[in-house]
């Protein structure tokens, strides 16, 4: 009877490692494809990444900002006690370039302005209960960039300098 106590005991206790072992095995497998799926994903994001920085792609989507390729460039050579190297030269507009309609700066909207696509306020109601047939409330004001606060306005291309000004030399943004 002790023999066959053990041998029932052995038998399951083998059962229940095996049972811990193999749910052990379809958890590593579900993390393992869990992986494959972060890594693939990563490596489409990567992908989309290197190609949104690529020189010609960084070029396009300037373009489509309004910005035009820079003059002639000159570098300062400090070790050698500052001497310039190159000719600066300011940046040519030739037309047409294409003005980009995407707002680069998202402005902000005041307090107590209305958000675009809200309706017209009510009418007040007035003393006998009934609205007022009168001319509708006027538009609330709409926020423009230069009157929102702590923002300034910044112009990507501002019109070339009067006749017989000198162009500054500087760094232009």
């Amino acid at each position: 009877m002790l023999i066959v106590v053990l041998l029932a005991g052995g038998l399951l206790g083998l059962l229940a490692l095996n049972t811990a072992l193999n749910e052990g095995s379809f958890e590593l497998s579900r993390l393992q494809k869990q992986t494959t799926v972060a890594t693939d994903e990563q490596q489409s994001l990567q992908h989309e990444i290197d190609q949104n920085s690529a020189p010609d792609a960084l070029a396009r989507r300037a373009g489509e900002l309004g910005m035009v390729p820079a003059g002639g460039m000159a570098f300062l050579d400090v070790p050698n006690g500052g001497k310039v190297l190159g000719t600066p030269g300011a940046a040519q507009d030739s037309p047409p370039v294409k003005r980009s309609t995407a707002e680069p700066w998202p402005t902000k909207a005041q307090p107590g302005a209305a958000q675009p696509g809200a309706g017209p306020a009510p009418a007040a109601p007035q003393p006998g209960g009934a609205a007022s047939p009168a001319a509708p409330p006027p538009p609330p004001p709409v926020p423009t960039p230069a009157a929102s606060a702590g923002d300034s306005v910044i112009q990507l291309n501002p019109a070339s300098p009067a006749a017989g000004a000198k162009p500054s030399g500087g760094a232009g943004r």
